[in-house]
């Protein structure tokens, strides 16, 4: 499966880096919000009424989006089979998320284009396609959940490949209520089933 990697900066003297762990443990917390959060919004989060916009000047100004990387994979298991990797039908990597915003008031449009990819498991037999669910959450500065919404994609593999990868455009509207677009965060994942989960408690690296 797909992996990602990360280069490292050198020290400069005098200047001290900050312990990971306190920021790893956000993270985690996050994650298990969103994961056993539903798909609430509050009135306007998302919605299809979307005020007329104008281009954003200033720099830093788009929130923050980012595949969570836990939540970046997801296994379906073929219908009887055991929920190991023997019994996979299809596995799902979101590959990547780029964003880009326009300003309107109080609010924000909110344009995204996520790459997800549909992979053929040892149990996928003669199926050609796979129907995945992920979810576009939007956190506050304080990581809170502002809202949640989940989104379908559907991959058609050809029958002579392993893999195949759809660009999925999704384009919607975020109130700020006062808020800095820049204190915002979108955070993406699948939305996992628990045999998912329990799955990659097993078998993390797959």
């Amino acid at each position: 499966m797909p992996g990602s990697g990360s280069g490292a900066r050198p020290r400069q003297p005098g200047t001290r880096r900050e312990s990971p762990r306190p920021k790893r443990a956000r993270w985690a917390a996050l994650i298990g919000l969103i994961a056993l959060s539903g798909c609430s919004w509050a009135s306007g989060w998302f919605g299809s009424s979307e005020p007329a916009a104008r281009p954003i000047a200033e720099p830093g100004a788009c929130p923050t989006a980012a595949v969570l990387r836990p939540l970046a994979q997801t296994a379906l298991f073929a219908t009887g089979q055991p929920h190991q990797p023997a019994g996979v039908a299809f596995y799902g990597v979101l590959s990547e998320v780029t964003a880009k915003c326009d300003r309107a008031g109080d609010a924000l449009r909110l344009a995204l284009d996520v790459v997800v990819v549909g992979e053929r498991g040892p149990a996928a037999g003669g199926a050609g396609a796979v129907d995945l669910w992920y979810f576009v959450a939007v956190t506050g500065p304080d990581q809170a959940i502002l809202g949640k919404r989940l989104f379908p994609v559907h991959i058609e593999i050809p029958g002579s490949a392993k893999r195949a990868a759809v660009s999925d455009h999704l384009e919607q509207t975020v109130p700020l209520g006062g808020r800095r677009p820049g204190d915002l965060n979108v955070v993406l994942g699948f939305q996992q089933s628990p045999e998912a989960i329990e799955f990659y408690r097993h078998y993390p690296g797959r």
